[in-house]
């Protein structure tokens, strides 16, 4: 037998981390590992290595075999004081293994190592730390080293683990550990395993579970009583907990006291707290056991709390963390602030730079990331003084609603127009002007809150609608690698934890700011200057005054030279237009004549500005486009109808609106859009092939029409003309020349001679900025929309119902969303042949003799044939049949033709274009109700519903709701309700006027909202959707409307519509085939109808192959699985997917 181990060390230098394993002479060598490097390799480029080779009966004889040090965190310590030696098998067998999983602070490991190895030699500790992407394999099968770590664990600790595979994988191995098991902030059904002694978190079972009641009543205590402070509350019991716990009698409340000291050292974090954790575990077990040298075991004294604020202020300057925001303000703007920094070589912002507040996760800031001061320092650098609450995570509300406020809701409360909650503390307040959060998920709440996401909604947006200010979630990404988000994008968990719940409260313009780099969190310096350019824009048009500030608006011309400018889906952009700059005009904006002269409309300012999209005005160039535009008016003037007769009003009916154009060369364009991004569009773009929007020059032409301080211009063209879709396409192609040069132009200071402008309203559903090439999540600097779009401000004005392409505008485009409505609701009806047919079939009805029908069924087959209706309702015979078919089979055709017609004639689509800033009429009220009850309320009662909304608009609402419904309920509807008002008409009534009065508040509330986005406020959320399909839930728009969380589709109700979906076609395909069933079947799946049917159509494609969706405790979806085919009973139909793009992002 070789008498000899080998013992390999590997040092990172400059970096508290190694790799050490002592193997037994039987065994192979093996690396254990803790790397911080990216390579994920041992021994990499950055470390020093060197080798050992110390004999057997020196291993047994070492200072360390006797001190009993056990495990590769002890060997660590030791490496580190010199001594040399190893573990033998026989002495591990006495040792306490404890396995402890990071979940997302992978970033922890090597902190949980070094506070293993000073964990007294008494305790026996072999302590095995894992990150998440350590518990399974590349398979998806269960790591064999994680396996078997758990199966021969005596404890075991988990924190932060999400992940439903992880999940599964370790709840699958927690029977085995044979003492405590401890699970912080983490899957339910994970929690649902804390264990120590006789308490536990079972929900039911044989043994006792959750605290006793006595222990109960006082977790009640830690409460403010509101529902959205209950977990802040939990909090706080934790703090106090144990030494509460001590005047309760009782084993179970023993352990429990146990469990909650662990978490309390836990929660405040830390090597030394770790370590006290890791001391009282393995002292409980060892005495429980009776294992070791119990008296020394015993009269080992678990260290003090090293105790850090729930919540604080800190500063690399600042040598301890500030108790509150007006504390930390009033030091940040002192002299001994500033002498400091010069000390220091710290550059700090202005006294009277823009004040944003930053919300960081308390566990980072506490184990040092090193992150935390950088972004610190990088806002600083970039202007803006930061103030940096550091939280648990789920208490962010609670900041905001006690210790921040701003300048309006100073204002406001000055007012009497708003109105503090009881908690907020003036004396330790500040006023920002945004609110950055790095935690992601909902401010209410946080990490729990997500549990049941949206349900708090209300009261973050009522928070930060009574602050006002942009609130911005940006963050470094905790679950994936900077090289896997250039690669890929954000990806699944991580893009719910900073897109999909932040938005359901509001959230605009987010941000990745950088991620992991091996075990590391690190950021992007340029993604940081991002986040700020950004966060001025907003702050920066807040701080002008209306009368200075410069707004564009960007209209559309897609598909180009087919009169397609000033369009977009469902909207009048040409009277929306002219709304916007006369309520502009009366918030102090600068709009020229416009608003004030009667002739100027938005039609001649659309006319215009189609003139300038002329191929021909183009190559005569923007210095010839004013002179274009006025000979055209003349024309109008004579009378000639090619021309819109808007412009032969007095000016043109332009308001005095001028073209502001400029022919740029490609060497202007580099100056300002950088060498790098230029060098990208002179490769995809030659001379000889520059797209459109180019002069007989070769200069890009970029031009629109300046209204006072409002530039008003149409986007460039997407593409190429023959080929508009291109950039959708070709991966690696850029933006044409004219695209760049468009946006560019626009955000260039008017000092360097370009528009200035503060901020863009892109006007109606779509534009094309959100769709540039670049990543499909998470923008980089080589996104194209990121670059074009700057620090720009976008305000995107967009159709209510179509939630799914919207999130492209926000997540890629930085739109802030304001919504607008649907417009009302008709029915199709039927016309032409059409109607002609419905009249032969009433006809071919009512016609009682034999030969009278027998003549009409030539007519209603060769209409039928006209109209194509052949091809949707299946006719059983031919047209040399006729004469000799039965009556009983033509009478049966002949009713499928009816209800065919009838359905036709019922369909609902919507009925005109709406417009933005109008009141909502009458009829188009009535519209809305007659499609949302069908037969429910009838023509009058929508008609006195209407009517008496208004009577009810003009009181002083001395009566309350309920009494002034019955008012009104009985004066339409007479003594037949009086006193025996049926209940389901007075709820159809309530939910009437409720709609009446939403539809209300959407035409001005449109138009609010985009005046207040423009001012730097808040704009509240809502979900997107459709009011006859979602229910009032979308109204009133004016919203920064946002989708649904993806993880929880399809809904209960979406599930139950697809298989009854699923069943039908099944069945139908069986009618028509002796019963065969279907093989295989083509689904298409849209990101649109996805998102309004709540995933109908996924759950269509499920129950066609027999799988169900799985769900966690919380009640997201997580993965599918098949249904038994016992259970099915049928055969599995295969599904060809077609996926459009949307529903693949």
């Amino acid at each position: 037998m070789n008498t000899a181990a080998r013992f390999f060390v590997g040092l990172n230098l400059g970096v508290n981390a190694c790799w050490a394993f002592v193997p037994p002479a039987s065994m192979e060598i093996k690396t254990y590992h803790t790397l911080t490097d990216s390579s994920r390799k041992p021994f990499g480029s950055s470390f020093e290595k060197f080798q050992l080779e110390v004999s057997r009966s020196t291993l047994k004889s070492s200072s360390l075999a006797k001190k009993k040090l056990f495990g590769p965190s002890q060997l660590f310590a030791a490496v580190l004081d010199g001594t040399s030696s190893a573990v033998n098998e026989d002495d591990r067998s006495d040792s306490v293994n404890v396995v402890l999983v990071t979940g997302f602070e992978s970033f922890n490991r090597d902190l949980y190592e070094q506070a293993g190895a000073i964990v007294p030699v008494e305790c026996k500790l072999n302590l095995q730390v894992f990150a998440d992407s350590d518990i399974r394999t590349t398979n998806e099968g269960i790591n064999e080293n994680f396996a078997n770590a758990v199966k021969n664990a005596d404890a075991f600790i988990g924190s932060l683990i999400f992940d439903y595979d992880d999940v599964v994988a370790i709840s699958s191995m927690l029977p085995h550990v044979r003492g405590p098991r401890l699970i912080f902030e983490s899957a339910t059904e994970l929690m649902a395993f804390n264990r120590v002694g006789t308490f536990n978190m079972q929900s039911s079972g044989d043994g006792p579970s959750g605290p006793p009641p006595a222990v109960k009543s006082i977790l009640k205590k830690f409460s403010s009583g509101k529902e959205e402070d209950k977990i802040s509350g939990y909090l706080k019991m934790l703090k106090m907990g144990p030494d509460l716990l001590k005047f309760v009698p009782g084993e179970k409340a023993s352990d429990l006291r146990t469990w909650l000291e662990a978490y309390r050292y836990w929660n405040q974090g830390g090597m030394n707290n770790v370590k006290a954790m890791l001391q009282l575990i393995t002292q409980k077990w060892l005495l429980e056991n009776e294992n070791g040298d119990l008296e020394k075991v015993s009269s080992l004294e678990l260290p003090d709390l090293e105790i850090t604020p729930d919540v604080g202020l800190l500063h690399p300057l600042l040598s301890n963390y500030a108790a509150n925001p007006k504390s930390y303000v009033s030091w940040r703007l002192s002299s001994e602030c500033k002498e400091l920094a010069k000390q220091q070589k710290f550059k700090l912002a202005p006294n009277d730079a823009p004040r944003v507040a930053v919300l960081l996760y308390r566990k980072h800031v506490i184990t040092n990331q090193r992150y935390i001061q950088d972004l610190i320092r990088y806002f600083e650098l970039e202007g803006i003084v930061p103030i940096p609450v550091f939280i648990n995570g789920v208490e962010a509300h609670t900041i905001v609603r006690d210790w921040l406020t701003s300048q309006r809701e100073i204002d406001g409360v000055s007012k009497g127009v708003i109105s503090r909650d009881s908690t907020y503390k003036p004396n330790e307040a500040t006023s920002v002007d945004a609110i950055v959060s790095t935690i992601g998920f909902p401010l209410v709440g946080g990490p729990a809150g997500s549990m049941e996401a949206g349900r708090n909604v209300d009261v973050a947006s009522q928070l930060l609608k009574s602050m006002d200010v942009p609130y911005v979630v940006a963050s470094p990404l905790l679950l994936q690698s900077i090289p896997m988000w250039k690669s890929n994008g954000v990806l699944g968990l991580q893009s719910v934890v900073l897109y999909s719940l932040p938005e359901l409260d509001g959230a605009i313009d987010t941000v990745v700011l950088g991620g992991l780099v091996g075990d590391k969190i690190a950021l992007v310096p340029e993604r940081v200057r991002k986040l700020c350019s950004r966060l001025k824009g907003w702050i920066d048009i807040r701080k002008t005054p209306p009368s200075e500030r410069k707004v564009s608006i960007m209209i559309y011309g897609f598909p180009p030279n087919v009169g397609a400018v000033g369009t977009a889906a469902l909207l009048d952009v040409p009277n929306s237009l002219e709304n916007i700059l006369k309520r502009l005009h009366r918030e102090g904006y600068d709009v020229g004549d416009f608003a004030t002269n009667q002739d100027a409309c938005g039609e001649s300012l659309v006319a215009a500005l189609t003139i300038q999209c002329e191929n021909s005005v183009i190559a005569a160039g923007a210095d010839r486009m004013q002179c274009a535009i006025e000979q055209r008016m003349e024309r109008a003037r004579n009378g000639d109808k090619t021309v819109p007769e808007t412009l032969a009003r007095p000016g043109g009916g332009l308001g005095r609106a001028t073209v502001r154009g400029v022919d740029m060369s490609f060497d202007e364009l580099e100056k300002i859009l950088g060498k790098f991004m230029t060098k990208k569009v002179r490769r995809a773009w030659s001379e000889k092939e520059r797209g459109p929007g180019i002069n007989a020059k070769g200069e890009m032409v970029v031009s629109g029409l300046q209204v006072g301080n409002v530039w008003i211009t149409v986007q460039p063209l997407l593409g190429v003309e023959g080929d508009p879709m291109r950039l959708l396409f070709e991966r690696d192609l850029t933006p044409h020349p004219q695209y760049c040069a468009a946006y560019e132009w626009m955000r260039l200071p008017q000092e360097r001679g370009g528009v200035g402008t503060q901020a863009v309203i892109h006007l109606g559903m779509h534009g094309t900025v959100e769709w540039l090439p670049g990543q499909p999540l998470g923008n980089d600097r080589q996104s194209w929309s990121d670059e074009l779009l700057g620090g720009l401000p976008n305000i995107y004005i967009y159709a209510a119902n179509n939630p799914s392409e919207s999130i492209l505008a926000k997540r890629r485009g930085y739109g802030t969303i304001v919504s607008y409505n649907v417009p009302p609701y008709g029915r199709a009806g039927l016309y032409l042949e059409l109607a002609n047919l419905k009249d032969l079939v009433n006809e071919y009805r009512t016609v009682e003799s034999a030969n009278g029908r027998s003549d009409l069924k030539e007519a209603i087959f060769a209409t039928c044939e006209k109209c194509g209706i052949n091809s949707d309702v299946a006719v059983p015979f031919n047209l040399s049949e006729l004469s000799t078919i039965s009556i009983d089979v033509f009478d049966e055709w002949i009713a499928n033709i009816s209800n065919y017609l009838v359905e036709l004639e019922e369909r609902l689509f919507s009925s005109g274009l709406h417009t933005i800033g109008r009141e909502t009429s009458d009829e188009e009220l009535s519209s809305y109700l007659n499609a949302y009850f069908s037969n429910k309320l009838s023509e009058e009662e929508i008609k006195n519903a209407i009517t008496a909304w208004h009577q009810k608009e003009k009181t002083n609402h001395s009566h309350s709701f309920l009494s002034w419904i019955q008012d009104f309920a009985h004066n339409f509807m007479g003594d037949v309700i009086d006193s025996k008002l049926d209940a389901a008409d007075n709820s159809l009534l309530q939910e009437a006027t409720n709609i009446i009065e939403l539809l209300a508040r959407s035409s001005s509330e449109e138009m609010d909202s985009v005046v207040n986005a423009l001012d730097g406020g808040y704009v509240l959320p809502a979900p997107g959707g459709d009011l006859l399909r979602d229910g009032t839930s979308v109204l009133p728009t004016g919203r920064n409307i946002h989708a649904l969380d993806p993880y929880r589709m399809p809904s209960a109700g979406a599930w139950a519509r697809g298989e009854r979906a699923a069943n039908e076609i099944i069945r139908q395909h069986r009618e028509s085939n002796n019963g065969a069933f279907p093989e295989t079947c083509a689904v298409t799946l849209w990101g649109l109808d996805t998102i309004k049917t709540r995933g109908e159509s996924i759950a269509i494609v499920l129950s066609l192959v027999g799988a169900r969706p799985v769900k966690e405790g919380t009640g997201r979806t997580v993965c599918f699985e098949l249904i038994p085919l016992n259970e099915l009973g049928r055969p599995r139909i295969d599904v060809l997917a077609s996926l459009s793009v949307i529903f693949r992002d």
